[in-house]
C-alpha cells in the first residue's frame, strides 16, 4: 500500500497549514523591520528591538513570573498527573469514567469559564496570593495534558514486564522505577513540556487571577499593546512562538515523540 498523499488531500492540508501559520509569520516579519513604527511588510533589516525587550526592566520582571509560574505548575501538575493517569489506565473502579471527565474537562471546557469559576472559588474561599492562584489555576489546565500523554506512553508499555517483576519478589516501588518508568519515561516528558508551554502562555487563567507583583508575560504583552504599539511588541511575540516552537522540536526531535500521536 502506497504512502502517498492523494493530491486533493495533499492541497487542503496545505491551505490549512498557511492558514494556521501565516498569523505567526507576521510579528515575526513585524519584529525584524528597522522602521520605529509597524510596518508590514517590514522596511529594512535590524535586531535591535529583540535587544530592547530582552533589557526591558518590566518584560524581565513578567518573563521571570512566567518563568516560574510555569515551572511550578508543571511540577504540581506532574506529581498529580502521573498517578492519575496510571489510575484511569491500569485500575477499573466506579465512577472511572466520570472522574475520567473531570480530569479531562478542561480540555473541552473554555479557559475563560475555568478562569472565571477559580475567581469565584477563590473568593468564596477567601484565598488569598496572586501567585498561589494562578498556580493552583495553571495545574488545573495542565494536568489533561500529562495525563494524556502518560495514558499513551501507559498503553503501549507491556503489563507481562510488570507481572514477572512481582512473581520475582520486586516491590511496588521498584516496579515502577525499574519496569514501568523506563517504558512511559518519553511520555512523562512530552507532557512535561506540553504542561510547560501550556502554562508559559496561558492569558486567559492569568487574566482572572494576576496582580501588579504577579504579572506574567502574556498579560505584559497585552498591557504592552494597549499603551504603545511598536515592533519590540512584535519582537516579544516572536520570541514566545520561538520558546514554544523550541520545545514542540525537542518532544519531535529530541524525545522522538510525534505529537500526532500524543494528541490521539
Amino acid at each position: 500500500m502506497s504512502d502517498r498523499i492523494p493530491w486533493p488531500l495533499g492541497i487542503v492540508t496545505a491551505l490549512l497549514l498557511a492558514i494556521i501559520v501565516a498569523p505567526l509569520l507576521v510579528p515575526i516579519a513585524m519584529s525584524i523591520s528597522d522602521t520605529p513604527y509597524i510596518v508590514f511588510p517590514p522596511e529594512g533589516f535590524t535586531l535591535e528591538w529583540y535587544v530592547a525587550v530582552l533589557t526591558e526592566p518590566e518584560a524581565q520582571s513578567a518573563l521571570l513570573v512566567s518563568l516560574k509560574l510555569a515551572l511550578v505548575s508543571t511540577i504540581g501538575a506532574m506529581l498529580l498527573g502521573i498517578p492519575c493517569a496510571m489510575a484511569l489506565v491500569r485500575l477499573r473502579f466506579p465512577g472511572r469514567g466520570l472522574v475520567q471527565a473531570l480530569v479531562l474537562g478542561p480540555l473541552v471546557v473554555p479557559l475563560i469559564v475555568t478562569g472565571v469559576g477559580l475567581l469565584q472559588t477563590f473568593s468564596l474561599l477567601g484565598l488569598r496570593g496572586a501567585f498561589l492562584q494562578m498556580w493552583i489555576g495553571h495545574m488545573v489546565v495542565c494536568i489533561p495534558y500529562v495525563v494524556r500523554s502518560v495514558s499513551g506512553a501507559l498503553a503501549t508499555a507491556d503489563p507481562t514486564q510488570e507481572d514477572a517483576a512481582r512473581v520475582l519478589g520486586a516491590g511496588p516501588v521498584a516496579v515502577f522505577l525499574r519496569v514501568i518508568w523506563p517504558q512511559i519515561r518519553p511520555g512523562v516528558a512530552a507532557g512535561a513540556i506540553f504542561a510547560f508551554i501550556i502554562s508559559f502562555d496561558d492569558f486567559a487563567i492569568s487574566m482572572w487571577l494576576a496582580d501588579a507583583r504577579s504579572f506574567p508575560l502574556p498579560l505584559y504583552l497585552y498591557a504592552a499593546i494597549q499603551r504603545f504599539f511598536d515592533p519590540s511588541i512584535a519582537a516579544l511575540s516572536a520570541l514566545m512562538v520561538f520558546f514554544a516552537l523550541g520545545l514542540v522540536l525537542l518532544i519531535e526531535k529530541g524525545l522522538g515523540i510525534g505529537v500526532r500521536r500524543i494528541a490521539s
